[in-house]
C-alpha cells in the first residue's frame, strides 16, 4: 500500500482516504482483511493510534468489522456503500469548487464535454 504524505491534512485522514481508494478499487475486497494495525504503522513509520483512527472511520461508517481475535474485514455491500458516499462527497464538496474554476477560467462545457468523451474512449 504506497502513500505519498502531504502536510495539509491529518495523517490519519490520508490513511483513511488510501484506505477508502483500496476497497473502492477492489483492491481490498469485501470479506478481506485489512492490514493488522501493527503493519500499518510498522510499513509507513507512523504511530499506532494515527492508523487506529484511520480505521476507527472505517468502522463508524459501517465499511470494516472488528472480529476479536482476527482483525478487521470488509463488509459485504462496503464497496457499494463506499461508491455512494463518495459520490455524495464529490458532489457536495468538490464539484461547487470545480464549477466555480471552470468558470473563473472560462472554460466552455462543450470543450470538457470532449475532453471526458476522449478519455473514455481511450479507456476503452
Amino acid at each position: 500500500m504506497q502513500i505519498t504524505w502531504n502536510d495539509k491534512t491529518p495523517i490519519f485522514r490520508q490513511l483513511h482516504d488510501r484506505l477508502v481508494e483500496l476497497i473502492l478499487d477492489g483492491v481490498f475486497a469485501e470479506g478481506s482483511a485489512l492490514p493488522s494495525i501493527r503493519e500499518i504503522s510498522s510499513e509507513h513509520r507512523i504511530n499506532h493510534i494515527t492508523v487506529s483512527k484511520a480505521l476507527q472511520i472505517l468502522v463508524d461508517d459501517g465499511l470494516v468489522e472488528k472480529r476479536r481475535g482476527l482483525g478487521m474485514f470488509i463488509k459485504a455491500g462496503a464497496q457499494k456503500k463506499l461508491l455512494k458516499m463518495e459520490k455524495d462527497r464529490f458532489l457536495k464538496e468538490e464539484w461547487p469548487a470545480l464549477c466555480k474554476r471552470i468558470e473563473r477560467l472560462e472554460l466552455p462545457a462543450q470543450e470538457l464535454l470532449e475532453i471526458v468523451k476522449q478519455k473514455t474512449e481511450k479507456k476503452s
